[in-house]
Order: C-alpha cells, then structure tokens, then sequence
C-alpha cells in the first residue's frame, strides 16, 4: 500500500503546526458499534448499577450478570466515549509506575511482591478472557521494548528488570545500543529492555466484543444517561440520570479520569490528566516493518514520556504522549509536538501523513497507586489506574464486581490502600500542564 501523503497533512505538516486535514476522533472508533442499540427504556430497579461504560464498568457487569445479578450500566455519552476506547492499546503487568526497590520501600518486601504478582495476574487475565470469550480484538503477547533516552537509564532500567525476576518472577532482558536495530529502527535511544510477554489489542473492538458480552450475559447498556445524582436510602440506592431515575441495591463508580460531580469521595481523589495521540495515514507495510522488525509496542524512560505502536489492522503507527500546552484539546496544532517527538525517533518518515488525533483523560491519583473500595456513603468504586489502565481496569473491574457480591475472591492487594486527596486537589487539573511543562524541561537538561 502507498503512502498516502499527497494533499494529506505529513507529520512534517504537522511538527510546524502546518495542518490542513485531520480527523479528530480515535482511530479506533471505526470499530464501535453505532449507540443506537443502547437506547432502551432504563429498568426501575437492579441490584446493582454501575456508573461508567469503559472497561472497569464493562468487566464489573459480565461478572455480576453472569452471577445473576441484574445490572445496568449507564453512560453519560456513547459507550465507549471514554479513556478506554482513547487509549494506545498497550497492554501491561499494571506495575510500571514505580521501579521495583522503590515500592519494595514503600510497601515492605512481602507486600510489595504481592502488588508484582497481582500485576503479572492482570496481564494473565486480559490474555484468558478474551481468549475464552472469543473476543477478536487482535490480541497478542508481541512484548514491550522501552527505550533509555539517557545512557545511565539503561543501567537503571537493567538493574530494575533484575528486581522485577527477583521479586515476581518477570521474564525480561536488555538490549544494547549496538543491537536496537533488531527491535526498533532508530538511534535515538541508548539501549532498552523487553519485557516478551507483554501485549497489544484493539481498544475499539476489545470494547465492541465486551459490550456484547454484556448485553448477551442479561445486563443493559444505557447510552445518554448521565448520572447527575445518588440519594443514599435506608435500602439501597436513588440513582438520577438524564432519562430518569431508578433504584438500586448497589453502585459501582467506574469512571476513572472522567470526574464526575454527584460523590465528592471519589472526585477529590482523581486527577484528570490529558493524553494525547496520533495515526498515521496507511503507509507501505515494508517500510513500517522495518521500523518497527520486533513487532512491539514501544515506550521510553523520558518523564514526559512517548508510547507507541503499530496498529494492528492497518499499516499505521499510532504514537501517544501528554497534551499540548497553549491549545485546546480539539485544537489540531494541539498535537504538534506529538509529531515532532515521533519525528526524533523516525526522523526519515517526514513524508507520511497524520490522519487522525484525539485525547483522553487518565485517572492519576496523589499517591500514584490504583484504588478499589467503598466510599463513606457505601458506593463501590474501582479507578485511578494512572496510564496502566488496559489491564488494571479489566481487573479491576472483576475485582469491585466480587466484593459487590461479597465473594472472597475478590480480595486485592489494592483493596484497603489509604485513598489519599491533598488540601489543594480542586486546583489540582490546572497545574498539570505547568508540571508537564517543567518535567520537559527536566528531561532536555538530564536534571
């Protein structure tokens, strides 16, 4: 297949801010389903109802339905709107956040492998599930390589991924700077690791497969039904949405970076922060595997870091980082920079167009760390998965939906963590371009 750059926007275009055409949606939502289908008359009464459509709300519902619990999930937007179907479609152990010895001082030994274990347990059950539910969203184990953007990051990447098979038993190994060109076609890093049994998906029709899953199982799907409040009864719940109220015994909050404002509990503890990516247009399938001869999904050890990929139905690159600054999210200047950081690593694809751009907000919290529990109202909630959240959330997910049920299996190392807020978390959205800003800074000084 040709480049097709002529009369497109190239990523050169774009690197100067130079945009003429761009679509501005997810290139992965050519997989969802049209909402039509979800606009069924809500129930008057469920067990439980669960607040978020991604992922997490997605898992929690099979679960619970195949229980046979009745179940609604109720979206403010289409199903799907969310982080979930945003995403690179990178799929982790869920514990790349913190190096291993600084959670080992965090946590203590014993805790901290757990957390590890658990992690590689995520992984193991994303890879089980849509194997068993015969979900065809081009899942594999293709691995991970992350790339130092400094010498000394590949020794600390090498000494961490010693801690990693020390600790939980991780199966990894380094990769010299003299040997990249084997995983990826670039001399702008210093070496990296691979982590081989870490995968990729189709966020869309991962999404698509467990909607259906769902829906199959008995629970509804409700699209355009914003929860606006929960009136807390002696017995159960008083949900009101957008397209009417109905009762429930239990509430699942599973909405992640996208705050909502009827629980303080939950909204003073996220922080939404932006991610940003971009696809490239088909390009000639050679020339993207040459690239790219591993076949992995790619990162780097940079703060403000880049994960990237190629898509897995077409002969794309889909490439990820944070928003720009100094314009809006639907703004297509907004992601200049993304192409000016592919640019670094593949400098001589200047010539292939961009086709497509979006954004989607993560769930950060303030001490980094997932959080599944009960708020002081007693509403179930699972989120804050902090980037990681292919994994985590389908997890997680299972997780909240057993302890909704009271099953001792859904116990998680996660479960009963401190859920910290911070006396200034109402500003907390607005500093994180200025923190960005400053971690970029930070990255081009090596400081």
């Amino acid at each position: 297949m040709p480049d097709v750059s002529q009369s497109l926007t190239t990523l050169a275009d774009l690197a100067r801010g130079d945009v003429s055409t761009l679509t501005m949606t997810p290139y992965w939502w050519r997989a969802l389903p049209p909402d039509a289908g979800f606009q069924e008359p809500l129930p008057e009464r469920v067990d439980v109802a669960i607040v978020g459509s991604g992922f997490t709300g997605l898992s929690a519902a099979l679960t619970l339905a195949r229980a046979g619990r009745s179940v609604v999930v109720l979206e403010a937007e289409r199903p799907g709107f969310g982080a979930s179907t945003r995403n690179g479609g990178q799929v982790g152990s869920g514990n790349q956040k913190f190096r291993v010895q600084t959670l080992i001082d965090m946590m203590g030994v014993k805790k901290a492998e757990a957390m590890l274990r658990e992690g590689v347990a995520m992984l193991d059950h994303i890879d089980a599930l849509v194997r068993d539910e015969k979900i065809d969203c081009c899942f594999a184990r293709c691995g991970r390589f992350r790339g130092a953007v400094r010498p000394e990051h590949y020794e600390a990447m090498a000494r961490d991924m010693e801690d990693l098979h020390r600790h939980a038993g991780v199966e990894s190994f380094m990769v010299p700077k003299a040997e990249q060109h084997t995983e990826i076609a670039t001399d702008f890093f210093f070496g990296g690791s691979v982590l081989p049994q870490d995968a990729a998906l189709h966020p869309g029709r991962y999404h698509a497969g467990l909607s259906a899953r769902v829906t199959q199982a008995g629970a509804c799907i409700a699209a355009h039904a914003p929860v606006t409040d929960i009136v807390v009864e002696p017995i159960g719940f008083l949900v009101q949405t957008g397209r009417g109220n109905l009762w429930a015994r239990d509430v699942i909050i599973a909405t992640n970076g996208y705050r909502q404002g009827f629980d303080a509990f939950c909204r003073k503890r996220i922080v939404p922060v932006t991610s940003a990516l971009i696809a490239t247009a088909p390009m000639e399938a050679e020339r993207l595997k040459a690239l790219f001869p591993s076949g992995r999904v790619c990162g780097n050890s940079a703060r403000v870091f880049s994960y990237f990929r190629t898509a897995p139905d077409e002969p794309r690159i889909v490439w990820g980082g944070r928003v720009g600054r100094n314009a809006g999210q639907e703004e297509p200047r907004a992601y200049a920079h993304l192409a000016r950081d592919l640019l670094k690593v593949f400098p001589h694809i200047a010539d292939v167009a961009v086709s497509h751009a979006w954004s989607g907000r993560i769930g950060y919290t303030f001490d980094e760390f997932p959080h599944l529990g009960r708020t002081p109202d007693g509403l179930h909630y699972a989120m804050g998965y902090c980037g990681t959240g292919v994994s985590r959330s389908t997890w997680f997910g299972r997780k909240i939906a057993l302890q909704v049920m009271g099953k001792a299996e859904g116990f998680s190392e996660f479960t009963g963590l401190r859920f910290p807020s911070h006396p200034f978390q109402a500003v907390a959205p607005m500093t994180v371009p200025f923190f960005e800003q400053w971690y970029r800074v930070r990255d081009a000084l090596n400081v």
